[in-house]
């Protein structure tokens, strides 16, 4: 009776270690990933800005404006889960607009790299 508790108590670890991946298959998450963020600033003050804020991402002839998420402060994402070489436009009433070198978003095996890009807006 001993031998068999004892093979019941120790059975998750004997089944745990005989499960190995030896066929390299990837596990990928069902998470949607954003390939830009773009986070934008007052270049005066340092405060986050969104109100009023437009961000637009550029690639050949794919053109997206990036949302703002409700609560993420001063953060705009866009580009999905699509990979490209993008061109970030942010405009604001009062302020100069800036326009981003090319920036690449590559992917791995299940997702897009995300890009952070970080936008301090001078007073016009």
């Amino acid at each position: 009776m001993k031998k068999l508790l004892f093979l019941f108590a120790f059975m998750p670890l004997l089944m745990a270690s005989t499960c190995n991946n030896d066929d390299d298959t990837i596990m990928c998450t069902q998470e949607f990933v954003y390939g830009l963020q773009v986070s934008v600033h007052d270049a005066v003050t340092g405060l986050p800005m969104a109100e009023g804020v437009q961000v637009k991402a550029v690639d050949g002839t794919y053109h997206e404006n990036l949302y703002n998420l409700i609560g993420q402060d001063s953060t705009f994402y866009g580009a999905g889960e699509r990979v490209g070489i993008y061109t970030i436009t942010v405009t604001k009433e009062g302020y100069q607009t800036y326009t981003s070198s090319p920036i690449g978003v590559s992917a791995n095996q299940c997702h897009v790299n995300p890009q952070s890009l970080t936008v301090n807006l001078q007073p016009e």
